[in-house]
């Protein structure tokens, strides 16, 4: 079995080494061409690569900027693949590629829930307790191909990061079983009445406000970490917090203990642990308190 693999962050990185494990033939990886990062601009490869640089420098690695190229066509064709398989590639893939072998996605939620850019946060939004992997084999849509298989994950407490890091090998678990029972497989189509469809991340999609419910504080908490994570309008960020059943007028510090302070919400309250104000170091809550002099009655705004 000869496959290609497509995918670019730490999540395909995952996927991509439990398929090595497996002992599957992969003849080519594609993924994003460099981009420079950070405030020098500094030209940095995809994760993906610089996995297989130190690790597998004999398995070719592609970065074709666009996948509709009559030139990227032919380098796939000539690798002879049987399969290609798809994580968080970040092109979508044109009618070309998917004619010429079948191409299997690894989408990050149980479809046809989530479809789109952001499901794992997505997930995490909407208060979901379970979500997982859906294998899937790709058409020309946004993620509404027929469903080869599932795994599933509980998501209560976890935030997206924590996630990735998890879904990543339960997906690599997933493929390596879907490929080599392919043959087997009875392919599922999606129920397109019970989909949702989710955006990509936005940094400013990390505002909130006490004036919020606490459980949906939470919930952006856990789904913006650890990127954007969650800011006031004076850009004051939360970095690590708790839910608490306590009310009280919103932005109100309700107590005040050796760990942190509680602040009333909408509904609701939240322990607050850790924060950090724009340009400054990160400080434990209660430091941050004492540099404001504020107290119980205060507000946070």
């Amino acid at each position: 079995m000869n496959i290609i693999f497509m995918g670019t962050p730490e999540y395909a990185t995952d996927i991509l080494s439990e398929i090595l494990k497996a002992g599957i033939n992969v003849v080519g990886v594609f993924t994003q061409p460099d981009k420079p990062v950070g405030r020098k601009q500094v030209l940095t490869p995809p994760h993906i690569k610089t996995f297989l640089n130190e690790n597998y420098k004999d398995i070719p690695v592609f970065q074709p900027i666009n996948l509709k190229e009559q030139e990227t066509h032919e380098q796939i064709r000539s690798l002879k693949p049987d399969f290609i398989v798809v994580a968080a590639y970040g092109q979508i893939l044109p009618k070309a590629i998917l004619d010429i072998a079948p191409c299997i996605n690894l989408h990050a939620s149980i479809l046809p829930k989530y479809r789109g850019a952001s499901p794992i946060q997505s997930a995490l939004l909407a208060g979901e307790t379970t979500t997982g992997i859906t294998a899937m084999l790709m058409d020309e849509g946004l993620d509404t191909g027929a469903m080869l298989a599932f795994a599933y994950t509980n998501c209560e407490d976890k935030t997206s990061g924590e996630l990735f890091d998890e879904l990543g090998k339960i997906a690599g678990e997933l493929i390596v079983d879907v490929l080599q029972n392919f043959p087997t497989i009875t392919p599922q189509p999606q129920d397109d009445t019970q989909a949702t469809i989710c955006k990509k991340i936005k940094k400013q999609s990390g505002l909130f406000s006490f004036d919020e419910d606490a459980s949906q504080i939470y919930n952006k908490f856990r789904a913006y970490t650890p990127w954007p994570g969650i800011f006031l309008e004076s850009g004051l960020k939360i970095l690590s917090l708790k839910p608490l059943q306590m009310s009280g007028k919103s932005g109100e510090i309700l107590e005040i203990s050796k760990n942190g302070f509680v602040v009333a919400c909408k509904s609701g309250a939240l322990q607050i642990l850790s924060l950090q104000e724009p340009s400054k170091k990160a400080v434990n809550a209660t430091a941050y308190l004492n540099g404001k002099r504020l107290g119980i009655g205060d507000r946070i705004s």
